[in-house]
């Protein structure tokens, strides 16, 4: 008789007993389905659908970052106005892109003539994101300029059905 029909064979109170409290819970208490199904393994359609809807949510999540980071860069260059940002940026987060833009803006008033496109035509070249916890992510961005490129980092938070930038931080 091969070992695991011998395993099979014992009663499910020998095999509870047998391992440990941290150890995956046995065979026996997995649900009887189908072959192909949900199993112990993650493996069947459930799986699948599950594994699906992550990763339309991680691209979701992807596409507005990189409309939100590409947005609050042209604030900064003066292109766009913030204003177009107050519903998908946290109070906090708002309020600091208008005063960074303002400064932004004094400083290119002051500077000789080179020095006012600093930030022209901005792209974004790659998008990271990460599920920190449910409804959570951050991401991380870089957004290229004519003369430099940027790092910007922000953290979005799903709730009633919208996405909010709670942290931003471009570089």
């Amino acid at each position: 008789m091969s070992a695991s029909r011998a395993v099979r064979s014992l009663p499910d109170e020998v095999l509870q007993a047998a391992s440990p409290p941290s150890a995956l819970p046995s065979m026996a208490a997995w649900p009887r389905t189908k072959a192909g199904t949900d199993g112990p393994n993650g493996s069947g359609p459930s799986s699948a659908r599950t594994s699906a809807r992550i990763r339309s949510l991680d691209s979701e999540v992807r596409a507005l970052a990189r409309t939100i980071a590409q947005a609050a860069v042209e604030v900064l260059a003066g292109t766009r106005p913030a204003q177009q940002l107050s519903r998908t940026l946290d109070p906090g987060c708002f309020s600091a892109l208008q005063h960074r833009a303002a400064l932004t803006r004094a400083f290119a008033a002051r500077a000789p003539g080179g020095q006012s496109r600093l930030h022209r035509s901005p792209m974004v070249r790659s998008v990271r994101v990460c599920a920190v916890n449910d409804g959570v992510y951050e991401a991380s961005l870089v957004v290229s300029e004519e003369l430099r490129s940027r790092a910007v980092a922000m953290r979005l938070e799903g709730s009633s059905g919208a996405w909010r930038v709670t942290a931003l931080e471009i570089g």
